[in-house]
């Protein structure tokens, strides 16, 4: 008992007082976005990002992802962002066929200890890069721009009662990517915002 009194005690301690969140990007010019159709969606993960399977309370990783089978976490992960991705941009029905290229530089979702034994703490911290060229001529037709997708993880009672009805950590990633890019081109409810949470 007491080891686990003095993690949960060092964890808490880490995590000191809520830091403030966010989902920030830049939306695109909508009058453009419209005229686009996405042909493709591309994602990278750069081999420089560090990757660990352990389950603490605050690990130090770039990419952190349990909820899915021990297995390639980058693969993973970049399969979420692109299934985000394409969920969000399905409603373009332009003429211009486009690509979409996102870039991960973070992918850190909470671990299971941190979903069992923590309250009001845990933020799913997703952050990327995206940019739009022309499927034909390869022309950019966007700046690379960064996109902070971070929002609060359910713990506890509310992360159980959520996985029990289909919404898994997975399901709300990519629920969360789609809202960001479909309002980032210009379409749908606005999830732009901050909020206060204990978390990495």
């Amino acid at each position: 008992m007491k080891p686990a009194l003095l993690a949960l005690g060092l964890a808490l301690g880490l995590a000191g007082c809520a830091t403030t969140w966010e989902t920030a990007y830049e939306q695109l010019d909508p009058a453009q976005a419209a005229g686009w159709r996405v042909a493709a969606v591309e994602v990278a993960v750069p081999e420089t990002l560090t990757t660990s399977d352990k389950n603490s309370y605050l690990p130090d990783f770039d990419i952190v992802w349990h909820g899915e089978p021990a297995g390639d976490r980058r693969a993973q992960a970049a399969a979420i962002l692109k299934e985000g991705i394409e969920k969000g941009s399905a409603g373009q029905s332009g003429r211009t066929p486009v690509r979409i290229v996102a870039t991960l530089s973070q992918f850190h979702a909470i671990t299971p200890v941190v979903r069992e034994r923590l309250q009001n703490s845990g933020v799913h911290n997703i952050h990327y890069t995206v940019q739009v060229f022309d499927a034909r001529s390869g022309a950019a037709l966007s700046e690379p721009q960064p996109i902070k997708a971070e929002f609060p993880a359910l713990v506890g009672r509310a992360a159980d009662e959520a996985e029990a009805r289909g919404l898994t950590q997975r399901v709300q990633i990519v629920d969360q990517i789609a809202a960001v890019t479909q309002n980032w081109l210009g379409r749908g409810t606005d999830p732009r915002g901050s909020f206060q949470r204990r978390g990495r």
